[in-house]
């Protein structure tokens, strides 16, 4: 949204850095009539009549008003009213009438090639931006975003980089770097740039989680496991982050601790279908045939169809067992949650006959 008290302001669309000056007065030596045109247009910019306005700017260029300010406001107007193209040939204009050191212009016009999916021209017009302010965080970033569009993992390491030594605080833009290092599988510099942001942001638990996240794509099973249960102590009774560990136990060869991770979450919330599914399935491969069927007809109370499977995988390996009673036993106790399912009654008939 565009902040009418300022002379420049700056608003975000498309993740792409846009600038508008509401108010861009001409020099002091131009005439007063170009003053007072710009002067009109601009309370027409801000009042949402960009037309008008468009057709005021116009008038005072006739009369000698800055081309640069004209140019640049005109490509503001079009841009409000989603006229790209002929937004970019304005702000093209006005960074040729400032001899390509109108940095705002250079932004957006970066900014509407981005909109334009014009991804390479983007990127150069946000590289002549950041060549004359170095320091614009925003623009680094915008930046990065652009070559992430053309599948430069490099370019958007590069850009994120820059933008993270402008502002190292920002949370979103570590977990941004973060994504571009693991996308190029640099898992230890995410680590270090995850850890290094919990250290300023403590009250962000979620860096723990995701710190054991980044642990587990590189297969550190245990280093996942103890961060998870760092986050623990501070959020004991969230569910989905106790599946989390019960997940990387899992993967790492610890099933039993991982079911009873699984029921701690369940106890905490009965409804959690997806956890009982989990617990029933790491039951079931461990032979553990009573909890496993336990498991399942807690999912199926919440009505999670994967208990289905469940029961089904648990009555054909009764019957490989020869034990067709105990089969038809768990058909039945899955029948009665889904009584439509046809496919079970197919299987209790043909285990009665």
């Amino acid at each position: 949204m565009i902040n009418k008290k300022n002379l420049i302001s700056k608003a975000t669309c498309m993740k792409a850095i846009f600038f508008f000056i509401s108010f861009f007065t001409v020099c002091a030596f131009a005439v007063q009539e170009s003053d007072a045109l710009l002067d009109r247009a601009n309370s027409l910019y801000q009042e949402g009549r960009y037309p008008q306005a468009i057709l005021l700017y116009r008038k005072a260029l006739a009369r000698g008003a800055d081309p640069i300010a004209v140019s640049f406001n005109t490509g503001n107007c079009l841009f409000q009213t989603e006229k790209y193209p002929e937004a970019a040939a304005a702000y093209r204009k006005a960074v040729d009438f400032s001899n390509g050191k109108f940095v705002p212009a250079l932004f957006n016009l970066a900014s509407v090639y981005f909109r334009l999916k014009l991804y390479p021209e983007s990127i150069a017009a946000y590289h002549r931006a950041l060549a004359l302010e170095p320091s614009n965080g925003s623009g680094w970033l915008f930046l990065g975003e652009a070559y992430a569009r053309t599948g430069d993992k490099v370019g958007t390491i590069k850009a994120l980089e820059k933008a993270y030594e402008q502002d190292s605080i920002d949370i979103s833009i570590v977990y941004q770097l973060s994504e571009a290092y693991i996308a190029v599988q640099e898992f230890d510099q995410a680590i270090a740039l995850i850890r290094n942001a919990y250290v300023k942001h403590p009250e962000e638990v979620d860096f723990l989680v995701y710190l054991g996240d980044v642990y587990s794509l590189k297969k550190e099973y245990d280093a996942s496991a103890g961060a998870y249960r760092e986050a623990l102590v501070i959020r004991p009774e969230d569910v989905s982050l106790l599946y989390k560990l019960a997940d990387v136990l899992a993967e790492g060869k610890q099933e039993y601790m991982a079911m009873d991770i699984l029921s701690q979450a369940l106890l905490i919330k009965p409804s959690f279908s997806d956890a009982a599914i989990f617990l029933g399935n790491l039951a079931f491969d461990a032979k553990w045939w009573d909890r496993a069927e336990q498991a399942y007809e807690q999912a199926a109370k919440y009505n999670n169809k994967e208990a289905i499977y469940g029961f089904k995988n648990l009555a054909y390996e009764a019957s490989l067992r020869k034990n067709n009673e105990e089969a038809l036993q768990f058909l039945k106790k899955a029948l009665q949650y889904y009584p439509e399912e046809l496919t079970i009654q197919a299987e209790i008939l043909n285990l009665e006959e």
